[in-house]
């Protein structure tokens, strides 16, 4: 009988394991290296100077009344900063033109990004070249882009115009001063200087998806809708929703691109989030102020990445 001749374990003894020190899949077991941290230490000093240090710094600043100029100590005033930015119309303004500029972006960014990766992929004459060249935007600063941009967009003499001039469209106009053209000039810059990052994303994703299952489904006669909506892009979904929240996010915080464009103008339709804070602070000295508009801003992206985490997480425990 089996119960007869079963051996008792020691008390304390767990499955699967011996004394020897042998996990279950019988390789020796390796103590906790605390030297490693060692190692870590280098990767995470600048992360916690350079990144983890000024959060904190601008948390605790968002509730004093600091200003630049300045004779009397600064003062500990509590929730004072954030209760005036609940009652300031021109924040909130300018966070919906943030969000309006994020979305505005991201959108026509990813289905550009998505049809181009889509091209790229395929076994095409001179495909190096064409990769190589869909990323320059990407290799290109800001700011260069921004001044760039702006003689594109220059009333008089810019490229947009003159085109328009040539092919008997119109005299132009003020692309970047206008009321009702500034938001969507400035988003067309936006999209076409992080498309390559959103391209290469996209072209990872689908040269990680398997070609036999393309074959397969071919010859099964799927057309090629089908086999994009049921081979390709389950595949690519995880890249696409990553890269699709990226975008929102360094969307949302851009500074350099409109400030070189625009400066928030004209009449303030352009003026991010992060440019009302940066005049809040470097114009008119409210640094406290400025800080508490910067820990609303970070309060919104953590929501937005923790329902991100919390969805991804559900879908996870449902798989």
């Amino acid at each position: 009988m089996t119960s007869a001749t079963a051996t008792k374990r020691p008390a304390g003894e767990r499955t699967g394991e011996d004394r020897s020190g042998t996990g279950r899949t019988g390789r020796p077991r390796k103590p906790l290296d605390h030297g490693a941290w060692f190692l870590v230490l280098p990767a995470l000093l600048p992360i916690l100077v350079l990144s983890v240090g000024p959060l904190l710094y601008g948390v605790a600043l968002a509730f004093t009344d600091a200003q630049s100029g300045r004779t009397e100590p600064t003062a500990w005033i509590g929730t004072l900063n954030f209760q005036d930015l609940l009652h300031d119309t021109l924040f909130w303004d300018s966070f919906g033109i943030g969000l309006l500029w994020a979305v505005g972006v991201t959108v026509p960014q990813f289905a550009l990004g998505l049809g181009l990766a889509l091209l790229l992929n395929e076994e095409l004459r001179l495909r190096w070249l064409a990769r190589a060249l869909a990323i320059i935007p990407w290799a290109m600063p800001e700011v260069v882009v921004a001044v760039m941009w702006r003689l594109v967009y220059h009333s008089d003499a810019g490229v947009l115009n003159e085109t328009l001039r040539d092919l008997g469209l119109g005299e132009g106009r003020d692309w970047l001063t206008g009321l009702s053209t500034a938001l969507p000039a400035v988003i067309v810059v936006g999209v076409w200087a992080g498309l390559p990052q959103t391209t290469v994303a996209l072209l990872a994703g689908l040269q990680n998806t398997p070609r036999e299952l393309h074959e397969a489904a071919a010859l099964d006669g799927a057309g090629a809708w089908c086999r994009f909506r049921t081979v390709t892009w389950p595949a690519l979904r995880p890249v696409a929703l990553a890269i699709t929240a990226l975008n929102l996010i360094w969307s949302f915080n851009s500074f350099a691109l409109v400030y070189v464009l625009t400066s928030g103008g004209p009449g303030g339709r352009t003026r991010l989030p992060m440019l009302f804070a940066y005049e809040e602070a470097f114009r008119y000295g409210q640094f406290g102020y400025a800080a508490a508009m910067g820990c609303v801003m970070v309060a919104v992206v953590s929501v937005l990445l923790a329902l991100r985490l919390v969805g991804r997480l559900t879908k996870g425990a449902e798989a």
